[in-house]
């Protein structure tokens, strides 16, 4: 019987070498915001704790950075994939879309669509996917604050970014390495964050409160 070496068949093959290879851990796609700070921080903690790329997918939201966006990309790649990123359709248990209240007026427009797809999409092994918004009041940089100053009242993102430049010097947005900057501090910045979150939900702004410290513990959590 002759041997079937059509492309669609050695792509076939591929692509069930590369499950194989697959960690035993749920895959894990992270869209966000940010264009370059919050995927580099993500990579940056999927590199640090050997995280299998295969599991964990980071990516920017390329329509935009309102949140609204973020949400509907994240839902629209889980879907349909991208051929051109090597991402295939359906193929995570867990989806996550990180964005800021800053002055976004889609942000509470985004919370209420992804708390309307969790659990109700369905992956390419037909089970109910974990879809949750992962927001910060009012930035990302809320969160990287935190590992320095413990933050109890209302602020605007020029402030905190003020004051984290006073900790790190020359931060700048997209600039990396923020994880392995601030990862001694890690879990003084878990602890504040988890108090706040005692107090306050991404719901009760302008109360500080952010939800990346939730995904950073899943993610170092993993098994590799």
């Amino acid at each position: 019987m002759a041997r079937d070496n059509s492309p669609k068949e050695r792509q076939k093959k591929q692509l069930e070498r590369k499950q194989g290879r697959r960690a035993s851990y749920d895959r894990i796609l992270i869209v966000s915001e940010g264009s370059k700070t919050e995927p580099l921080y993500f990579s940056e903690i999927r590199a640090a704790y050997r995280l299998h790329t295969a599991n964990v997918e980071v990516r920017r939201s390329e329509p935009g950075t309102a949140p609204i966006q973020v949400v509907q990309y994240a839902k629209e790649l889980f879907e349909y994939g991208d051929r051109h990123k090597n991402i295939q359709p359906r193929a995570f248990e867990q989806v996550y879309a990180v964005f800021d209240r800053d002055d976004h007026r889609s942000y509470f427009d985004a919370l209420g669509l992804a708390e309307s797809l969790d659990g109700i999409l369905r992956n390419d092994a037909k089970q109910a996917v974990t879809f949750r918004a992962i927001a910060s009041v009012p930035s990302f940089e809320l969160w990287l604050l935190l590992h320095f100053e413990d933050i109890q009242t209302p602020m605007h993102r020029d402030e905190v970014m003020r004051r984290l430049r006073q900790h790190i010097i020359g931060y700048e947005k997209g600039a990396g390495r923020a994880f392995a900057t601030t990862r001694e501090r890690l879990e003084v910045a878990t602890q504040r964050a988890e108090r706040l979150a005692e107090r306050f939900t991404c719901y009760t702004d302008p109360e500080p409160y952010t939800g990346i410290v939730a995904l950073v513990k899943l993610l170092i959590t993993l098994k590799a």
